[in-house]
């Protein structure tokens, strides 16, 4: 035996069932430091346990994936990121490599690529599930930024207010978990709906389900 120690990896995912199946898939090559379920507990987790690799979902109550990465880098930390999603759409994978994610991996793959895509990460590669990355390659080189993307228009608080409106978060509780005054609450949202144009909440609630920010 080399005695040669383990990569230290953090899991995050919303669904118990989905999590447990992916710890045991993880724990025969990696030591997982911790098991978190929202994309806040994420940021914290990864600021306490350090570990050397995270795998996170995209879609997570309170911070999607997405965010919490950009929270990340935001905070000085760099390590490297694989996300495992049920999203297939390559806008999804655009928004996460530009995020600064090393991968990719679509949730029905998990069993075959999860693994490879994780030791990818921890020698400084990137990897994207072969299922959609001649689409997403060929979007890069076209130079598609993210323009048919919505999303990509709007600001990481911006988002952040607007996964907690989708999630039934009043204004007070937004302001309380952001630390901002549930006024200005009230102005990001009212610059969502200007910069979306939307007229409603429920028209704020399903742009955020149909773009991924939150779940039903």
């Amino acid at each position: 035996m080399s005695g040669k120690r383990r990569a230290r990896g953090l899991l995050a995912d919303d669904h118990s069932l989905v999590a447990e199946a992916l710890r045991s898939l993880l724990e025969p090559e990696f030591e997982l430091v911790d098991i978190v379920a929202d994309g806040r507990a994420l940021v914290e987790a990864v600021e306490a346990k350090r570990p050397d690799v995270v795998v996170a979902d995209i879609s997570m109550p309170e911070l999607n994936g997405l965010d919490a990465l950009l929270e990340l880098r935001r905070a000085g930390s760099e390590v490297p990121v694989v996300f495992l999603t049920m999203h297939r759409d390559i806008t999804f994978a655009r928004r996460a490599l530009d995020a600064g994610a090393s991968g990719f991996v679509l949730k029905h793959s998990a069993s075959i690529e999860l693994i490879a895509a994780v030791h990818a990460a921890l020698e400084g590669q990137i990897y994207l599930t072969p299922a959609i990355a001649g689409e997403v390659l060929q979007s890069m080189r076209e130079g598609g930024e993210t323009t048919a993307d919505p999303v990509g228009a709007l600001t990481l608080r911006q988002r952040e207010v607007l996964q907690l409106l989708a999630e039934g978060h009043s204004a007070k509780e937004i302001g309380a978990r952001l630390s901002i005054s549930a006024r200005t609450v009230e102005f990001h949202k009212y610059q969502l709906m200007e910069k979306l144009d939307l007229r409603t909440s429920a028209g704020l609630v399903h742009f955020a389900i149909k773009h991924g920010l939150t779940e039903l």
